[in-house]
Parts: structure tokens; C-alpha cells; sequence
């Protein structure tokens, strides 16, 4: 059964959450802590992992734990750099991401191999050209029984220039906005916060999906982990019409091009992000005859297993 998402009101207040915005005293306590962690050495969030198919113990404890306070990791393979669709599939399921989300362009295995592509269904979207690709958190168009929570991006080969991800922690972006102004995190709850239009772009324009309004921000009702949907696109997007909703949606625009937070990597041909499925980017790239970009990428209902706020909550009680 999917998790439910459900606004700051409705989650279990027996919990001491720090993104209850009526719980200052458990906000000011988890911030402290997540702070501390800043700003982020590219050391302390490479993890390596000798033999995908054979991942120790020892491998997973160390990836949960960056992952509890970064929401992410970036794991590196051994020698041997090759991974198969099978491993990286059986790699996700040892860190709790297992109910795997089929999209319209993902593989007949679920996960969608991203490269350039100008046949099909995927020579519309960008995610499958060589474009700069704007900041979003994955699965925003689902519907909110349907969230994606956790994602796998393996890097196959990179392209010959270019391909830099962008990647930004949504638990520190929730900090800068509330810092601001916690009006801005109640309007961003709002359950029409942003409304993703029907995609009528199948064959003969025939619609794919409807529809879908939700929040920005919204707790899980049985962990209260904060999630956050997300797409920073122009086109296509229609944002609540009230001001406080719009100072908000700029508020946004502007940490995402000026938080310092904001970590900048290129993976290498072996090396993979996990994440709870945070915000990120991508830069545009340019291939050449002999390398074409390839990554796999794999997108959950799950978050990754230990890595709820009330691990975090614990080591500060």
C-alpha cells in the first residue's frame, strides 16, 4: 500500500516534529543539527562500494547514514565499474527502495535509461535531449497516492562535455523558507499549491494523465518525513493565485539560484546518486561519437529505509 501524504495538520502530534510549524522548540533543536552538517566536504558523501553484486553490511550502514543527514549519497564502484539493470535493482532493495515506479518512459524493467533520444514518446521530453533540465523533484506530476519518495540515478557513461547535476537537500531549502517567513511553508501546504495541467501529448493527442494538484510541502501521515513536489518550469505549471502563494514561489526561485547549500557534481561512469528524492538539475551536455551519455535512472514510493526525521529527532532528545 502507498504512503499517504498528508499537509502538516493531519500527522501524528504525539511525535516531537520538527516541521510541525506549531513545534518551535523541536524545529530549532533538528535545525541546529542539520546545520552542523554545512557546509558539505564531496568527501563525506562519496561512498565507496567495492562489488555491487556482493554490497557488505558495512556498505549499506555507511550509504543510510549519509543519506539520514543529507537526504542523498553518491556512491562510487570498485574497480570493476560496470553495473547491470539486475544489480542496480537488487542495490536499491538492500537500501529499502523497492516499490519501483513505471513511467510512460521508462523500460520494460521500470527503469528508464536516459539518454538522447529522438524516436517515440521520448523525443518530447527533455530529460531525453541534451538541454539544460530545470530544477524539479522527481514524480511531481503523479498523483499524491503515487509520490515518488526515493530515487536511484546510476551514471553508465557521461556524456563528453557537459551533464552536471545540481543537487539541493529540500529539508534545507524548507529552512531558508522558513527562517523567512513560516507563512510561506503554510501556503506551500496548501492541498491546490500547484497544479500540474492533463498531459495530452500521447498519440493523437489523446490524454496520458490527468490533472494533478497537491502541495509543495507535505509530512507523510505515518513517519511525518517532510516530502516536496516540485518544478521550477514555466510552461505547464499553474500556481495557487493568492499573494502569499506567489511571494513563496519566488522565494524559491530565488534560494535555488542562491542557496549555498546547492551541491554541484558530475558523476563518472560508475558512480550513482541515492536520494529521498530531493531537488535537483541538470546542466546541458554535448556527446560525441564516441561517448554518448547513458544513465539509469530508478524512481520509488519508498524512501530509503532508516532515514526518518525521528532518527534524526533522536539524537537530539
Amino acid at each position: 500500500m502507498n504512503a499517504t501524504l498528508n499537509n502538516e495538520s493531519e500527522f501524528n502530534r504525539s511525535m516531537e516534529n520538527p516541521f510541525d510549524l506549531d513545534n518551535d522548540g523541536a524545529y530549532q533543536k533538528w535545525r541546529k543539527l542539520k546545520l552542523a552538517s554545512y557546509p558539505i566536504s564531496l568527501d563525506d558523501i562519496i561512498v565507496p562500494v567495492a562489488d555491487i553484486s556482493a554490497v557488505t553490511d558495512a556498505e549499506i550502514k555507511a550509504l543510510k547514514a549519509v543519506i539520514l543527514q543529507h537526504n542523498l549519497v553518491i556512491y562510487e564502484l570498485g574497480s570493476e565499474k560496470i553495473a547491470s539493470k539486475a544489480q542496480i535493482r537488487q542495490f536499491a532493495r538492500l537500501v529499502g527502495l523497492d516499490r519501483i515506479d513505471n513511467n510512460i518512459c521508462s523500460d520494460e524493467d521500470s527503469i528508464t535509461s536516459l539518454q538522447v533520444s529522438d524516436t517515440g514518446q521520448k523525443r518530447i521530453y527533455i530529460p531525453y535531449t541534451n538541454k539544460r533540465l530545470s530544477w524539479h523533484a522527481d514524480g511531481y506530476y503523479n498523483t499524491l497516492d503515487k509520490q515518488i519518495r526515493g530515487m536511484l540515478l546510476h551514471c553508465v557513461r557521461p556524456a563528453e562535455k557537459g551533464g552536471e547535476n545540481m543537487l539541493l537537500d529540500h529539508e534545507m531549502l524548507y529552512i531558508q523558507l522558513r527562517d523567512e517567513n513560516p507563512d510561506y511553508i503554510r501556503a506551500l501546504m496548501h492541498p491546490e499549491a500547484m497544479t500540474i495541467p492533463p498531459n495530452n501529448e500521447g498519440e493523437a493527442g489523446e490524454q496520458i494523465r490527468g490533472a494533478q494538484s497537491g502541495p509543495v510541502f507535505s509530512l507523510e501521515k505515518d513517519s511525518g518525513n517532510l516530502h516536496m513536489r516540485y518544478s521550477a518550469r514555466t510552461r505547464n505549471i499553474i500556481w495557487r493565485d493568492d499573494e502569499l502563494t506567489t511571494a513563496a514561489k519566488d522565494k524559491i526561485s530565488e534560494y535555488l539560484a542562491t542557496s549555498p547549500y546547492i551541491l554541484r557534481y558530475r558523476l563518472a561512469a560508475g558512480q550513482g546518486v541515492i536520494c529521498n528524492n530531493l531537488l535537483h538539475n541538470r546542466t546541458s551536455f554535448e556527446d560525441s561519437d564516441a561517448q554518448h551519455r547513458l544513465l539509469y535512472r530508478a524512481r520509488f514510493y519508498d524512501r530509503v529505509a532508516d532515514t526518518n526525521v525521528t532518527s534524526i529527532m533522536n539524537q537530539v532528545n
